[in-house]
């Protein structure tokens, strides 16, 4: 590689596979690995364990900037990538229900949760040597990074992506109730009037789909290689 990039950040929808790829781009490069996806569903679950109204905005941003979420490597071989604790408490899967599915995107279009969320994220950018996951990185979060890339797929088969992982950890999930839930989703997120999910315009596109990870990951290695 001629110029390794410092900040690499890797956008786009639900299930289009930028968590799994930017974890093992993240472990090839040796860089610090963040999925700011996994800080807005901690928000909602907090929401939700709080059982505040998910529609009362001031409470929502409060729950945002007061709770404590920490990502960090995990030692659990059950299939998680990382930890992800709210004040100490393990809800890595809890944060996969489909109760989270259908409210992270009403949440995460709140002004206040994305302005204490992407503070955050911004000073884990800081760093550098970062991969940095999500639907507003490129735009917002990190705008000035060295290499972004927005990963796409139809909704039909990242619905199907997402289908078998939860008939993996055991949830008798309907095909047609994870679709719709992903539609809905993709719609929410993309007409919010903040941060919408939109590639930056120096954004590289790839799609996804009939794609296995190894073969967009060695689309992405080479595009760095090119850098």
């Amino acid at each position: 590689m001629n110029s390794t990039p410092s900040l690499i950040a890797i956008d786009g929808p639900a299930a289009s596979g930028k968590s799994t790829i930017g974890q093992l781009l993240a472990q090839d490069l040796g860089y610090v690995f963040l999925d700011t996806g996994v800080m807005y569903r901690a928000v909602t679950w907090a929401v939700l364990k709080r059982n505040i109204n998910i529609r009362d905005e001031k409470n929502v941003a409060r729950t945002a900037r007061n709770i404590k979420i920490d990502i960090r490597p995990t030692r659990i071989t059950d299939g998680r990538q990382f930890d992800v604790m709210v004040d100490g408490e393990d809800i890595t899967w809890l944060i996969r229900h489909s109760q989270i599915n259908d409210n992270v995107s009403q949440v995460s279009s709140y002004p206040g949760v994305r302005s204490a969320l992407t503070e955050q994220q911004k000073e884990i950018g800081k760093q550098g040597r970062t991969i940095m996951v999500g639907r507003d990185i490129g735009t917002v979060v990190l705008p000035d990074a060295d290499l972004k890339i927005y990963l796409e797929a139809s909704v039909e088969e990242r619905a199907r992506r997402r289908y078998e992982e939860l008939k993996t950890r055991g949830e008798n999930e309907l095909f047609e109730s994870v679709l719709r839930s992903m539609k809905r989703r993709d719609e929410i997120d993309s007409k919010r009037c903040l941060a919408p999910l939109i590639p930056a315009a120096d954004a590289i596109i790839i799609n996804t789909d009939g794609k296995s990870i190894k073969t967009v990951m060695e689309e992405i290695i080479l595009i760095i290689e090119k850098m």
